[in-house]
């Protein structure tokens, strides 16, 4: 079968805002959301070796809501 994932569809109840900085934020450290939701799940959860997934800096997250901001 093309294109099958290899986990389960979850759903997951984000606001809007949170959810579009998430996409951005992610983008900028080459990750997507599903994979930055996964490590915190991972890091939450006290998984062996995990460590606090990486972030965008306070200075490019704020760029990034600014952003959102003024095209809302």
């Amino acid at each position: 079968m093309p294109n099958k994932p290899r986990t389960q569809h979850r759903s997951l109840r984000v606001d809007g805002p949170e959810w579009d900085d998430l996409e951005r934020g992610a983008a900028d450290i080459g990750l997507d959301r599903s994979k930055v939701i996964n490590q915190l799940i991972r890091w939450w959860l006290r998984r062996p070796g995990v460590e606090v997934p990486e972030r965008p800096t306070p200075e490019r997250m704020a760029e990034i809501v600014e952003d959102r901001a003024a095209d809302e």
